[in-house]
């Protein structure tokens, strides 16, 4: 209605904008965003943007790194899994076979893409490795600043990230990742053009990475899929447990699903990694919301092994078997001159078991009215 006031929720009270400001001397006090600089080994000069909600989400963002988000954390327990790289300088990035792994921080996003990715490939007569180069890749005109808008504190990081070369591709992403305050959710907005002169292939996967303690024995994936088909013999033979959590395993051998997905009738999709055993049964989730019209595939990556522990929950375009398999089965998608691809992801936390059980409701429901 006209002339309501959006409250802010903070510390278990609600606040308007001016009841807030009346109880502290600046914003930054309960939230804001923060530049800086990494400052040793192979993580020097790495440019990085920290944002804290007063709600207890936090988390970076690198514009170095594709303005990917390294890490997340809620209330101090980390939502995401970190590999043992760290946040490698893109000027480590080995574009060859599987050399992109040396600088794969794992994190709350690691984009894959843009002109292809999935396993190492030849296409025609072009070389292409693991996953693509917009997550080494620099922003530029990167813009961090926060406003109130209203009753709202939005707080935002934005940039320009091109893959480009000389005679071939000009492909230009426009990144915003925005959160407001007291919010326990983020939101990344995707803006793909093509600034060159041909039809340009345009492959584009968010790698979302949960990890310990969300991901944990029992932990569970709930998703409105109609159908799951394993990648490969291995993955195949262990579907029935694909969408529970194992302990950290020896020798554990990764396993990949490719879901089918029904929307609600918003035509969003929402799946959400939750460990329902959290901190003595008050439990903890993360969910991920994308439109299935922008991003029509999901695939999983299940890897339950010792350091290695770490569901990929991965709204995408295409498939993970390389581009040269899209373009023979004549699914492979091109950006046209002047074209361009809008993509929406929003990432939340499930707060409790209630908060678990509501979602998990609604992801019922769609996949009983489809």
């Amino acid at each position: 209605m006209k002339g309501e006031i959006d409250l802010i929720k903070l510390y278990g009270e609600e606040y308007h904008r001016l009841q807030l400001l009346r109880h502290i001397g600046d914003i930054s006090q309960i939230a804001g965003v923060k530049q800086y600089e990494l400052a040793s080994g192979s993580e020097k000069g790495v440019a990085g943007v920290d944002f804290r909600t007063g709600s207890g989400l936090n988390f970076s963002v690198l514009p170095d790194r594709g303005l990917d988000i390294s890490y997340a954390e809620y209330n101090g327990i980390p939502l995401c899994w970190r590999s043992s790289t760290g946040d490698v300088a893109p000027t480590y990035y080995e574009p060859e076979e599987n050399g992109w792994l040396r600088g794969f921080f794992g994190g709350l996003l690691t984009t894959c893409g843009m002109t292809y990715l999935g396993e190492p490939d030849t296409d025609g007569e072009e070389s292409l490795g693991l996953h693509g180069r917009v997550s080494y890749t620099p922003a530029q005109n990167v813009w961090i600043d926060s406003r109130w808008e209203g009753d709202r504190y939005i707080m935002w990081v934005q940039g320009k990230v091109t893959e480009t070369t000389v005679s071939g591709e000009n492909l230009c992403r426009t990144r915003r990742i925005w959160t407001e305050l007291g919010s326990t959710k983020l939101r990344i907005e995707d803006i793909v053009e093509n600034l060159g002169y041909q039809d340009t292939p345009h492959m584009y996967l968010f790698h979302i990475n949960p990890g310990f303690p969300i991901v944990a024995e029992g932990s569970e994936l709930i998703v409105p899929s109609s159908k799951v088909t394993p990648i490969d013999e291995h993955s195949a033979g262990k579907l029935s447990d694909h969408a529970r959590c194992e302990a950290p395993t020896v020798g554990f051998h990764e396993e990949v699903y490719y879901h089918e997905m029904e929307a609600d009738e918003d035509n969003h999709i929402y799946v959400a990694l939750v460990n329902r055993s959290f901190n003595n049964g008050q439990g903890l989730g993360l969910y991920v919301r994308y439109h299935k019209t922008q991003l029509p595939k999901f695939v999983q990556w299940k890897m339950n092994g010792e350091g290695l522990y770490v569901i990929g929950l991965e709204p995408a375009n295409c498939w993970v078997d390389g581009r040269s398999k899209e373009r023979e089965r004549g699914t492979l998608e091109f950006l046209e001159p002047g074209g361009r691809r809008h993509y929406e992801v929003e990432i939340g936390v499930l707060t409790s078991n209630a908060a678990i059980e509501r979602l998990a409701e609604k992801i019922e429901a769609t996949k009983r009215n489809s």
